[in-house]
């Protein structure tokens, strides 16, 4: 069985402490899953990290892939995604400087 993964959103932020942004996804046309953390990787390149519930002392996960096979497929949907984003965004900001 493969998933569909559809429907990928980001949202750049500003960065802060290699945090770079957030996505989410449609999977299989019925759940909606967000809130995923777009990082950036000391040795180059970006991890996502999923939603956390704080609960007392305790921190539990919300979701997260519970197989690499799937984990890859949502990684790399989510970061050809971001790239996408990050290139528009850089080439607007190139343009504004330039005609602004």
């Amino acid at each position: 069985m493969t998933a569909k993964i559809s429907e990928v959103q980001i949202v750049p932020i500003r960065p802060k402490d290699g945090l770079m942004g957030f996505a989410s996804f449609v999977l299989d046309d019925c759940l909606y899953l967000g809130s995923i953390g777009i990082m950036t990787r000391p040795e180059g390149g970006y991890r996502l990290t999923y939603p956390t519930k704080a609960i007392g002392i305790k921190s539990l996960n919300v979701f997260y892939p519970i197989n690499k096979t799937f984990a890859q497929e949502v990684e790399k949907a989510i970061i050809n995604r971001f790239e996408e984003v990050m290139k528009k965004v850089n080439n607007n900001d190139r343009y504004n400087r330039t005609n602004g």
